[in-house]
C-alpha cells in the first residue's frame, strides 16, 4: 500500500524551540511505533532548521469535531477517548509522558471509522526513575494540579489532561477554564469537578465515574492508562469500533 506523508518544516525560532528541544521531539518520536500516534517517516537536518516528514492525516483536529457539534455524542466520545487510553499507554510504556494532551492535538484519520491520531510531542519527555521533572509546560485550562504547583510530573499528568478532554468532549464545555490564566489555574487548584449542566442530563454515571477517577487533585490517587482502559465505560467501546 502506498505511504502517505507531508512535510512539516520545524523551525525551532517559530516554534519557541532551541535546537536541543526539537531533537527531543524528535528521538521521542523515533522510539514510538503504535497506530494511534503519529508517524515519523523522516529528519532531515539543516544549519539552522529540520525538516521532519510526518505520516498525513487528513481529517482534522478532533477539536474542530467538537467545536462544530458543541459536543459529542457519548458513543462516538468514548470510542476517541478509548483510542487516546492506548496510545497513551503505550507512551507511558515506554517511559514517555506526552504533557500537552488536549483535542486540538488529537487528528482524527478516519471520521467514518472514528479512527485518530496522537500529535505534537514538542513538550513529550522521558520520564527517568532518578530525575525528578519539574515544569510548567502545557496548556493552562488541560494542565494538572501538580504541574500549577511546579511538583513533580508524572505519568498522573497525562491522566488528568485527558480527563479534562473528556468532559470537554461529552459538554463542550471546559471544567476549568477561567477568565484569566491565574483563574483557570486556581480552579485547577481547587478542583471542583461538577455535573450539575444541563450539557450532562443525557450522559451516563459510567462516564462521569471515569471523568471523577481522572480528575483527582492527588496524583497517586488517579487511575492509569490501563486501569482506565479496564473501566466500564471504555470497554464499551469495542461495540463501536471496527
Amino acid at each position: 500500500m502506498k505511504q502517505k506523508t507531508v512535510f512539516g518544516h520545524y523551525d525551532p525560532n517559530a516554534r519557541g524551540m532551541t535546537p536541543p528541544e526539537v531533537e527531543r521531539e524528535v528521538q521521542v518520536l523515533r522510539s514510538i511505533d503504535h497506530h494511534t500516534i503519529v508517524k515519523l517517516h523522516e529528519v532531515y537536518e539543516q544549519e539552522d532548521y529540520s525538516v521532519i516528514i510526518l505520516e498525513l492525516v487528513t481529517g482534522g483536529e478532533l477539536f474542530a469535531r467538537v467545536a462544530e457539534f458543541e459536543r459529542l455524542d457519548e458513543r462516538e466520545a468514548v470510542c476517541f477517548v478509548a483510542q487516546i487510553l492506548q496510545g497513551v499507554h503505550h507512551m507511558h510504556q515506554l517511559g514517555i509522558v506526552h504533557l500537552d494532551l488536549k483535542p486540538e492535538n488529537i487528528m482524527i484519520e478516519n471520521m467514518e471509522e472514528k479512527r485518530i491520531k496522537i500529535i505534537d510531542f514538542g513538550l513529550a519527555r522521558r520520564l527517568n526513575p532518578n530525575e525528578v521533572i519539574q515544569d510548567m509546560a502545557g496548556t493552562p485550562e488541560f494542565c494538572a494540579p501538580e504541574v500549577v504547583n511546579f511538583d513533580p510530573i508524572t505519568f498522573a499528568t497525562d491522566m488528568w489532561s485527558i480527563g479534562v478532554m473528556t468532559y470537554i468532549l461529552l459538554s463542550g464545555i471546559s471544567p476549568f477554564a477561567g477568565d484569566s490564566q491565574a483563574e483557570t489555574f486556581q480552579n485547577i487548584l481547587e478542583c471542583s469537578v461538577t455535573f450539575d449542566r444541563e450539557e450532562f442530563v443525557d450522559v451516563s454515571q459510567e462516564a462521569r465515574d471515569f471523568i471523577t477517577r481522572l480528575l483527582r487533585k492527588n496524583p497517586r490517587k488517579r487511575h492509569t492508562a490501563s486501569e482506565c482502559l479496564h473501566h466500564a465505560w471504555v470497554k464499551v467501546s469495542r461495540l463501536f469500533l471496527h
